[in-house]
């Protein structure tokens, strides 16, 4: 790696055709090559040994490569390929300097490496100087023109082609004019290009399409340097926006990205020593190469453009075709035979080898539509298949007997068929075809069995959710000792059904008899599922089936009427009977017992909420409760477990609260319904009210007015009574009543005495009809006023709560 000013260089290849991959790695990051995208170009220089090649680049690029010391003699300077950077040229220019042709140090024979450097300088520059001498003009070494035939040749077979700039520097420019040398130039050229034998996309593709011409002549640097360094500083600005349009490389294509710089020439570099083309063959042997290659293009071509291939490889894609074998095998032995025949004279060994490849060529060819002739006979016989199994299926036969007899069946018709299809110069086997067909009649045996066996067990699932689920739910709403027994036996017996019926089901499908037994058990753990779930489903609904069973119980008598309370019911044993119904409901669904083993929960919740104020079991008040204060039952399994101890004991406080209402409507009603019945006072008050009111009442026979006075103020307050509607005021409360009569009293008696006062004023005969009317309403007033009499009494339920009755506003009847 050397570095000088703005100059940086490398040793790219060394001279025996090692490539410096670090080399130029480190180069790219010095130069900052891999940021300059597509904007770069490379130049490169060809041309006899110590013709002056490093001189010229340093005086046109400014670089730094070593020059001959002419002092010292004439001797090879570069050796391999050396890279440098431009400075002071747009866009960034990589420059690189080969090792000189026609040397003596390599020797007369030993032309390989030149050719493979010419052939990387063409693959990867854009611009390549061919530096030679101008007494050389005209000559056939010197001007490099075996070197150039090669390289064009062997280019166009390796790599795709890309637009070069040749920029041929006629040194030491005598007096013959440029006008005159320039044409010269030109016609070796294009005859070098007309006589390289080129594959067939390229055979009639002129010299410009790949290669840009361009002649410059340089005065001598030894005789006339000032001059030689005048023309170079002009030729210089040339390679100013070399790539822009217009510029020296301004039409050049097929560009690889600066980053990708480095990989593309190790590649390129690698595929040309690797190639052994670039060994001139014998006389005999390249006449052979060349001529048999042509034959066997033109056959090739011939065999494209016949009419009979044309048509069968258009039909083949569409449809299978039939006698698609024969028919190929005719055309392509044809083929072969056409250019046997023209081929017979030249050299076995090229001859044989070319017939190799063009038999290889033609086989690649018509490869596509043999595997699309395989493909449409595979696809044929899988529908063919399938329409055979699902017609085996409906007719009845078995699922293992029907797949095992068509996969038989179709497998033969589909060899029979590959048969035909056979190309006689092929040795293709139909092996992969044939086992993707197997693969695809397995997969499709496969996906229609599980379709069968899905199908197959959801139709039992149906069926045992179908017997199960509304069996259960009812069962369970009934919620009694024989309830879990009752959907045990259900179970089992249906279990039984379907087990048998899905096992009969099975017996075709000839299945393992463990996979059997596992499905069979899935389909009764599918079965104990149905009723584990409807379980825990009606458990989530256990407060709503106790109010029912409560209000159904409560409600109703043992004749399912409703129930009028008269006042000779038991309410209180009417209300342990519902709730030990409640209790019931909530045991039974407390746990999933589909297992057969005992427990106590009903016990243990009957003692802890129903029996604990009774006197025979107020000693197992405190073991009860504690028996409740867990989150799990002891004889039950904790996934079996629906309602714990702990929920249930808030779920019955729940019950009762939500319960008590109903309760202590029929305390009042059973209360109202005493009073209307017993409306006179008891007997001891009547005796006392005689002894104690004696006096009173012999005053009252003594003078009668007080009657009257009474009579009247009985009227009076049984008005202000309607007026202020006492029984309304205090059904907020004793305090709120008395603010609001007090607000009320004094204009509800001014109101009635300002009324007592009009009617004084009327005439007598609607004085009397006042009266009367009054009279009337003072007898309404008095029979609702003895209805709205509030009454209150405490009465003790079963566990020890004090149920007060309501004020009942009006009279049961």
């Amino acid at each position: 790696m050397g570095k000088d000013g703005e100059c940086c260089s490398t040793h790219l290849i060394d001279g025996d055709g090692t490539f410096n991959a670090s080399g130029l790695e480190i180069f790219m990051k010095e130069v900052k090559l891999s940021d300059c995208g597509l904007s770069y170009a490379v130049v490169s220089i060809m041309g006899p040994q110590s013709s002056g090649k490093s001189t010229l680049l340093n005086h046109l690029f400014h670089t730094n490569f070593r020059e001959m010391d002419a002092y010292k003699g004439r001797s090879q300077t570069t050796k391999g390929i050396w890279m440098a950077k431009c400075p002071g040229i747009e866009p960034c220019t990589i420059v690189m300097d080969l090792e000189g042709t026609d040397g003596r140090e390599r020797g007369e024979d030993d032309t390989a490496f030149e050719k493979q450097s010419a052939l990387f300088a063409l693959a990867v520059s854009d611009i390549v100087l061919i530096n030679m001498w101008c007494h050389d003009i005209g000559r056939e070494q010197a001007a490099n023109k075996p070197l150039l035939k090669t390289v064009f040749q062997v280019m166009m077979r390796l790599f795709s082609p890309r637009k070069t700039t040749l920029m041929f520097v006629i040194r030491d420019k005598t007096r013959t004019p440029l006008e005159n040398l320039e044409p010269v130039l030109r016609e070796d050229i294009q005859k070098i290009w007309d006589s390289v034998p080129k594959p067939e996309a390229y055979k009639e593709t002129p010299l410009s399409e790949f290669f840009n011409v361009e002649v410059v002549a340089l005065s001598s640097y030894e005789e006339k340097e000032e001059q030689f360094k005048e023309q170079v500083a002009s030729l210089r600005q040339r390679f100013n926006q070399s790539i822009a349009p217009g510029g020296l490389a301004g039409d050049r294509s097929g560009v690889v990205p600066a980053s990708g710089f480095s990989f593309s020439s190790q590649e390129i570099w690698r595929v040309i020593k690797e190639n052994k083309d670039l060994d001139l063959p014998a006389h005999k042997v390249m006449v052979a190469t060349v001529r048999c290659e042509e034959i066997a293009n033109e056959k090739y071509s011939s065999f494209i453009t016949n009419k009979d291939w044309s048509e069968v490889e258009q039909s083949v894609h569409s449809h299978p075709v039939p006698g698609f074998g024969r028919k190929l095998s005719s055309i392509l032995d044809t083929c072969l035979s056409e250019y046997d025949a023209e081929a017979t004279y030249f050299e076995g060994g090229v001859r044989s080898t070319k017939r190799k490849q063009l038999e290889d060529k033609l086989l690649q060819l018509v490869q596509p539509a043999h595997q699309s002739m395989l493909g449409h006979i595979r696809s044929r016989t899988l529908d063919k298949f399938k329409d055979a199994f699902d017609n085996a299926l409906k007719g009845g036969q078995g699922f293992a007997e029907a797949a095992r007899e068509s996969t038989k069946l179709f497998m033969n018709i589909f060899d029979e068929e590959c048969t035909d299809a056979i190309i006689k110069q092929a040795n293709w086997q139909s092996t992969k075809i044939r086992d993707k067909l197997r693969r695809d009649i397995d997969a499709h045996v496969a996906a229609v069995r599980t379709s069968e066996l899905s199908e197959l067990t959801t139709t039992y699932e149906k069926k045992l959710c179908e017997a199960l689920s509304a069996p259960v739910e009812a069962l369970l709403d009934g919620a009694s000792d024989e309830t879990w027994p009752a959907i045990r036996k259900l179970l089992q017996r249906e279990c039984e059904i379907a087990i048998s019926g899905f096992s009969s089901a099975l017996s075709g499908f000839e299945m393992d008899e463990q996979d059997k037994n596992n499905m069979l058990s899935s389909l009764e753990d599918y079965a104990r599922g149905i009723v584990e779930g409807k379980a825990k489903e009606e458990a989530g609904r256990v407060m709503i089936r106790m109010k029912d069973r409560f209000t159904t119980l409560f409600s109703q008598d043992s004749d399912s009427m409703p129930r009028v309370w008269t006042g000779k019911e038991d309410i209180r044993a009417i209300t342990k009977t519902a709730r030990s119904a409640s209790l019931k409901m909530l045991s039974v669904m407390a746990a999933i017992r589909l297992d057969k083993y005992t427990d106590s929960i009903e016990n243990t919740l009957s003692l802890a909420l129903v029996d604990m104020n009774s006197g025979s079991a107020a000693n197992k008040t405190t073991s009860s409760l504690d028996a409740l204060a867990s989150s799990t039952w002891e004889e039950i399994p904790a996934s079996k477990t629906l309602i714990t101890p702990v929920q249930c004991k808030s779920l019955w406080r729940q019950f009762k609260t939500e319960t008590e209402y109903t309760v202590t409507q029929a305390i009042a009603a059973q209360e109202a319904s005493k009073r209307s019945n017993n409306w006179l006072p008891p007997p001891w008050a009547i005796v006392v009210m005689i002894l104690l009111g004696f006096n009173e009442f012999m005053t009252l026979l003594r003078n009668p007015l007080w009657l009257l006075v009474i009579f009247v103020g009985y009227l009076l307050s049984k008005a202000l009574w309607v007026q202020l509607d006492i029984s309304a005021e205090f059904r907020n409360g004793a305090l709120p009543g008395l603010l609001s009569l007090s607000t009320k009293f004094l204009p509800t008696v001014m109101n009635l005495l300002k009324k007592l006062a009009e009617q004084g004023q009327v005439p007598t005969t609607n004085n009397n009809q006042r009266h009367q009317s009054l009279a009337a309403n003072s007898f309404h007033s008095d029979s609702s006023g003895i209805s709205s009499s509030e009454s209150s009494e405490v009465i003790s339920s079963d566990n020890g709560t004090e149920y007060s009755s309501p004020a009942v506003h009006n009279k049961t009847q």
